[in-house]
Parts: C-alpha cells; sequence; structure tokens
C-alpha cells in the first residue's frame, strides 16, 4: 500500500506539477483580476457564483478525503448501504432550496448567526456564533485535516504534522488570498477531476472483475440493498430513517461551510439551481466511491483493514504513469473541504464577532485583514488538534465524524426548524437549546465516545439513533419553553425581507422534480436484493 511513491514516474510529476500550476493560474485570476471590486469582500464572492460553481463548491466542501476512505471502506465491509447518506440528503437538500435559502437571501445575511440575530437579537446571534466557530474548527478543519493527513502519511511516509502543515497552508493560500470566488473557481476544476480519476479506478475494476454482472454475481445479494433489515448492526433501517435527518438538516441546511455557497449566489434562482445540482452529482457517490470498495471486496478480498480498500485498488489498478493522478485527486478533495471551512471559520468570527462586537465601525479593507488573519489562525489552530487526534488509537473516522455531527446537530436542526415553520417560538427557548441543550447533547457525545464507549457497554442504542432522542428531546423542549413563557420575545415579521422573498421558478420546480422521480426509482431498485 505504502509503495506509490516508489512507482511514480516521470509522468506522475509532470502531471502534479502541472496540476498544481493550473491551480494556482485559477486561484491567482480569481483572487487579482482587473475587474476586481475594490469593496469585494472575501466572504460571499460579490454575489457572482452561477448554479455550476455553487453546485460543485458545495459538493467539494462535502467530498472530504475521508469520503474516499470511508466510503471505499463501507462498501468493501457492507454493500451499498452508505449510499444513503448521499441520496437520502436529496429531502434536505430540497428543504435548503426551496424553504430556508429564498429566507437567507431575502434577509441580505452573510452568517447562519446573522439571520438567528435578526429574529431573535444579539444574545441569540452571539451564543450561535461561538458555537458555529468550534463546530467549523473541529468537525469540519480538525477532522478533514486529518483524514488527508492520515491518507499522504500511508502514501508518502512522512510524519502527520509534515503532511497537514503542506496540507493547510496550501489550501489556506486559496482562501487568504481570493476568498469563497478563488475557492469555488478552483473546485469546480477539482471536482471534474475528481469524477474523471475515480471513474476510471471503477472501470479498470470493473474490468478485471468481468463486468457489473460478475461483480454482482461474486457479492453477496445484500450488499445491493439500500434498506437493511431492523437486525443489521451497522445500519438498521429505522436508525437511517430516524436519526440521519437530524445530522442533514443541521448539515446542509444550517452549516455556514455548506450554505456559504448559497449565500454568495447570484440570486436565488442560481442558488436554488445549484442546490438542485449538488443533488444530482450526489447520484455519483455509488459509482465513483462504493463500488470501489464493494470492487476490493472481489478483488482483494482479505484486507486486515477495509480502511485500506482505496489505496489497495489504487496501488493494484493504476498503472505507472496514472499515480500521479491520484496524489492530485487527493490534493484536491482537501482544497475543497479545508479550502471552505477556512472561508466560513472567517466570515462567521469576522462579521458575527469582530463588527458585531470588537469594531462596529470597520472599514472594508479591516474587516479583509480580520478575516485573513483569522484564516491564519484557524489554519494553526487546526494542525494542533489534528495532532491530538493522531494520539487517540482505533479511530473509525466515518462513523466518528457521523456520530460528532450526531451529536453537534441536534440543537442547531431544532431552532433552525422551529424558527422557520412556527412562529410562536421565542427567544428564551431558542437560547436554551443553544446554550444549555447543547451542553446536554455535547455531555452525552463525550460520553458515548470516550467515558463509556459503546463497544464495552452494551446499553447504548445506535448513535443515529441517539442523536434522534436528543433532538426529540430539544424539540419538545424548546415548545414547552415557548408556550409556558409568561413575556414571550417571538420574531416580528420583517416587512423588508418578507417581501423580498420569491418563489420558485418553473425551471427549479422541473429540476427538483427530475431529481425526486429519479431517486424514488433508485430507492425502489436497489431493494429486495
Amino acid at each position: 500500500m505504502g509503495n506509490i511513491v516508489e512507482r511514480l514516474t516521470s509522468l506522475d510529476y509532470i502531471i502534479v506539477i502541472a496540476y498544481l500550476v493550473i491551480l494556482v493560474i485559477i486561484g491567482y485570476r480569481a483572487s487579482f483580476s482587473k475587474d476586481k471590486n475594490k469593496d469585494e469582500t472575501l466572504f460571499l464572492a460579490n454575489k457572482s457564483l452561477g448554479w455550476a460553481s455553487i453546485g460543485f463548491n458545495m459538493w467539494g466542501t462535502n467530498v472530504g478525503p475521508s469520503m474516499l476512505l470511508a466510503f471505499a471502506s463501507i462498501g468493501y465491509t457492507t454493500g451499498i448501504v452508505a449510499v444513503n447518506f448521499d441520496w437520502y440528503a436529496f429531502i434536505f437538500l430540497f428543504l435548503l432550496a426551496i424553504v430556508f435559502a429564498p429566507k437567507y437571501l431575502a434577509a441580505k445575511v452573510s452568517t447562519m448567526p446573522e439571520f438567528m440575530g435578526n429574529r431573535y437579537g444579539d444574545s441569540t446571534q452571539n451564543i450561535l456564533a461561538w458555537y458555529a466557530l468550534v463546530k467549523i474548527l473541529i468537525s469540519w478543519l480538525s477532522l478533514g485535516l486529518f483524514a488527508g493527513g492520515f491518507l499522504v502519511r500511508q502514501i508518502l511516509g512522512i510524519p502527520m504534522w509534515q503532511s497537514v502543515t503542506v496540507l493547510v497552508a496550501f489550501a489556506g493560500l486559496f482562501t487568504f488570498f481570493g476568498g469563497l470566488k478563488a475557492i469555488a473557481k478552483v473546485n469546480v476544476f477539482q471536482m471534474i477531476l475528481l469524477i474523471a480519476v475515480s471513474l476510471s479506478l471503477t472501470l479498470l475494476g470493473l474490468h478485471k472483475v468481468g463486468g457489473i454482472s460478475a461483480l454482482y454475481a461474486k457479492t453477496p445479494g445484500h450488499f445491493w440493498n439500500l434498506i437493511q433489515p431492523t437486525s443489521d448492526p451497522k445500519y438498521p433501517w429505522y436508525a437511517i430513517l430516524l436519526g440521519y435527518p437530524v445530522a442533514a438538516v443541521a448539515f446542509f441546511c444550517t452549516d455556514q461551510s455548506m450554505v456559504q455557497s448559497v449565500l454568495g449566489a447570484k440570486n436565488l434562482k442560481q442558488g436554488q439551481l445549484g442546490v438542485s445540482f449538488i443533488g444530482w452529482l450526489k447520484l455519483l457517490s455509488l459509482p465513483l466511491f462504493i463500488i470501489t470498495g464493494i470492487l476490493c471486496y472481489v478483488l482483494f478480498p482479505n484486507l486486515k483493514d477495509p480502511n485500506e480498500a482505496y489505496m489497495t485498488m489504487v496501488t493494484n489498478l493504476f498503472p505507472p504513469g496514472m499515480n500521479g493522478l491520484v496524489i492530485v485527486v487527493l490534493i484536491a478533495v482537501l482544497v475543497g473541504t479545508i479550502g471552505s471551512s477556512l472561508n466560513s471559520l472567517s466570515t462567521v468570527f469576522t462579521m458575527d464577532v469582530y463588527v458585531k462586537k470588537i469594531n462596529p465601525q470597520a472599514t472594508n479593507k479591516q474587516i479583509i485583514n480580520i478575516g485573513r488573519l483569522t484564516v491564519v489562525a484557524g489554519c494553526i489552530f487546526a494542525v494542533i488538534v489534528v495532532l491530538a487526534i493522531d494520539n487517540i488509537k482505533g479511530l473509525n473516522l466515518f462513523d466518528v465524524f457521523q456520530s460528532i455531527l450526531g451529536f453537534i446537530a441536534p440543537p442547531l436542526s431544532v431552532v433552525f426548524l422551529l424558527t422557520v415553520f412556527w412562529k410562536k417560538t421565542t427567544r428564551k427557548a431558542v437560547n436554551f437549546t443553544l446554550s444549555i441543550g447543547s451542553v446536554l447533547s455535547l455531555g452525552t457525545g463525550i460520553t458515548y465516545l470516550w467515558i463509556l464507549p459503546p463497544d464495552q457497554n452494551d446499553f447504548w442504542p445506535h448513535y443515529l439513533m441517539l442523536s434522534f432522542y436528543i433532538f426529540a428531546g430539544l424539540l419538545i423542549m424548546a415548545i414547552l419553553i415557548s408556550l409556558l413563557d409568561r413575556s414571550p420575545s417571538i420574531y416580528k415579521i420583517n416587512d423588508e425581507h418578507q417581501a423580498n422573498i420569491e418563489k420558485p421558478s418553473r425551471i427549479v420546480w422541473i429540476s427538483w422534480t427530475a431529481l425526486a422521480v429519479v431517486m424514488v426509482v433508485l430507492y425502489i431498485f436497489f431493494n429486495g436484493h
């Protein structure tokens, strides 16, 4: 597995160097173009993003290095069930596009804390800003960077601190100079590259196995079911049905790293089509990521560690001259995820902490400088946290990432859903859920992951169900607090914002309807095997 470096040819080195040069040129043109507005900020690309940039950028943010590792690993051990984490997402992407995005864009906000602050005041904005900063630093930057460093260490055999320092510095440069606009333009190029390389690996594997029919014949039937029985220990149907939506609402509808691309849209139509586009792109998860693991199960059935499935396929199937492309793709997914995370971190701190609390009269130049300093600080913090994570042994990256998100998500999902769908939600209920509710949720997560881990204590439910129970409990508490509040402070409808809310266009509805039909057909097809 660690012999990629030994197999690199002159062509591989040329490919890597050419890729880096192209990447720098794209980033430079986006960051220092002649027609760049002097008042343009780093954060929302001057509202210039079209649907393709939004879709590719959101997908690039979502497709981290952990996905290449984890989806192949789960494909190797359980088949296609993990595709639920991408295909089931279309419901919550639809919620973002049709319900949340019109309100976000009508309110003309830069961040999610600002949106909630408009409705419930400074106290809510402050709580949510710090919560968002911690979430971005841990669940996005640190875990994403750890997965990338883990892969680079496997390939190149260099220490973790060297791997992550180089990776975060490279990704940070684009954020530092170009902000969201540079990251979005780079991600379009990188995601096309990712599709090409991943599809090549799948086709090479299918050729070696003998085709799709041969692959199906050589694997257990349940490998091809999206819906697993109640008795399934890893991903029973009820855990995905009830638990996944808690994380999905928080991840797709309220997470700054994901939503920021939509906030940078030219208009609502482009934003809604962009979110639809990522829904279509997620269809590719099966052929690009999951099937790689299933192919590995057939071709290399005795792996000691399923996490090695992706790299095993790469080192054994790619001919000399193509290994450079693998290194290129790893850099691509890292720059996409880490760059977007750094930009979101910079946006939240600058707009919700610096401008709101420290220097309300800040000039655009000062705002950009603080944003850039935040990027540098985020890079340093992420490297320190990654080195700490590296000392934890026996880490199953995918489940740890999903479970951490599952414990961070419930308070966010509760307050955003209630804010949008129930007008009687009070400030007291929102602040209680974001503060006390977060302590309860994160405390449960720490107990589950470290103090009383489930592999030593069998009283725990599935981590997805645990997330659902926390969500349900916080939702009930928030409703009761709102109903029992004797002096309720509720959101007063802003007439200007309300007037700005647009209805989806015909092409938007056609795109989402077609995607829904395709998803229903796929769920019917991949069941009962």
